[in-house]
């Protein structure tokens, strides 16, 4: 009797064990997801293809295209930002300081122009470019990179004259942004506004997120010619929005709403986990670091989503829905340490009600952005260290119907 009962409490025991185990197994090998106010999330996972010759799924939904992924261009290293000058011109930055050309499909192998003071001790280095709003007349091109100065790390905006076949330094825009090996931003983009919009990183220096006498830590918005705008919601400051640890992808719905993506501690600075979208507001704080992940406090916005385990979010594109309907007004991101493409979908007061990977598998993934042809195209960046280096890295592919 007493040897059946033994039995019995073992299997009992061994049924417990299991299924903690299968629970703990399940609970650390998701991409996790929450938003604020308790409120649920769909997740969903879209399949994707890899290679030339394979298509995406047959179940279509209506409105949707299917897609295949194609290199654009290989053997580019830690590409940061593309854009776009002309047709059949693409340039990439390269976090080494390097802005490559792609013409007519082809990587040219000398780069149109080498910044020969960029640091990239680490994290830092060639990050963001961005077109001015006028380029097809005055061929501006504007470049973010870290630099350093008395042993010092900064940031700074340079605006530089495209020829063609090479940059011509045209003017300094903003300089001694804070910066450090990690933390140093540095997304550009031009808002509907036409204004010069900055990503600024808290330079391992979170308290500096809160100061808005800093530059660190910041959504800044410019002029062009990198005077302060008018309108700007703190009188003579460069200061959008503030209370960010380091916010590397920003971009515009068609209402002119700016989101942005935002990475989370990293174990030094706090628990891991909690990158975030935000919605951006003028002279609202993002609360970095009094608060985050699932932390809140009055006076501070809120993340509308934010992700543990960290997926490190590099970018930001809100697409059009030019050529695929099914991505029309969501925001798509590429992660890092979640190593591929993230699709974000918003109600109308801009709540997240679901999000999907894209199961794609290329490694690691920073820039997301949408060429003028509507195509989707973006990097890798397996080669910045923290990632695996896998043949042809690190690669700029293009999203493109299959059909």
């Amino acid at each position: 009797m007493n040897s059946t009962r033994t039995r019995i409490l073992a299997i009992l025991i061994a049924i417990v064990i299991i299924g903690t185990g299968l629970w703990l197994y399940s609970y650390f090998h998701k991409d996790g997801a929450q938003v604020e106010s308790g409120k649920k999330v769909q997740v969903m996972q879209a399949d994707a293809t890899m290679d030339e010759d394979q298509t995406e799924p047959t179940q279509l939904d209506s409105g949707y295209v299917p897609y295949n992924i194609k290199p654009v261009a290989n053997g580019l290293f830690v590409p940061w930002s593309v854009a776009f000058p002309s047709e059949g011109r693409i340039l990439v930055t390269e976090r080494s300081g390097q802005v490559r050309q792609i013409q007519d499909g082809q990587l040219q192998e000398e780069p149109v122009h080498v910044f020969d003071e960029v640091s990239t001790r680490s994290e830092e280095g060639l990050m963001g470019m961005a077109l001015d709003p006028q380029y097809r007349s005055n061929h501006f091109v504007y470049f973010c990179y870290a630099y350093e100065d008395g042993g010092i790390l900064q940031d700074k905006v340079v605006r530089m004259i495209d020829q063609g076949d090479s940059l011509l330094f045209e003017s300094t825009v903003i300089d001694n942004i804070p910066a450090a090996q990690y933390h140093a931003g540095c997304r550009i983009k031009f808002g509907p506004d036409d204004k010069l919009y900055v990503t600024t990183g808290d330079a391992t220096s979170k308290n500096i997120a809160q100061d808005v006498e800093s530059l660190g830590g910041k959504i800044l918005r410019l002029n062009t010619d990198g005077s302060i705008p008018d309108d700007n919601p703190i009188a003579g400051s460069y200061v959008y929005s503030y209370g960010h640890r380091n916010p590397q992808g920003i971009d515009w719905t068609g209402d002119g709403v700016l989101v942005s993506t935002e990475h989370g501690p990293s174990t030094f600075d706090g628990p891991p986990g909690g990158d975030e979208v935000n919605v951006i507001f003028p002279g609202k704080n993002y609360g970095w670091p009094i608060v985050s992940h699932d932390e809140n406090k009055q006076g501070m916005e809120s993340p509308r989503i934010q992700f543990t385990p960290a997926v490190a979010p590099g970018s930001a594109l809100v697409y059009s829905g030019k050529v695929f309907p099914q991505w029309t007004g969501k925001l798509l991101f590429g992660g890092l340490r979640g190593e591929g493409i993230y699709v974000v979908s918003f109600d109308q007061e801009f709540q997240v009600v679901e999000y999907e990977k894209l199961d794609i598998d290329v490694g690691r993934v920073r820039e997301v952005v949408e060429g003028p042809d509507g195509h989707i195209y973006f990097t890798t960046s397996n080669r910045d260290g923290r990632g695996t280096f896998r043949a042809g890295d690190d690669i700029l592919y293009s999203i493109v119907p299959s059909l």
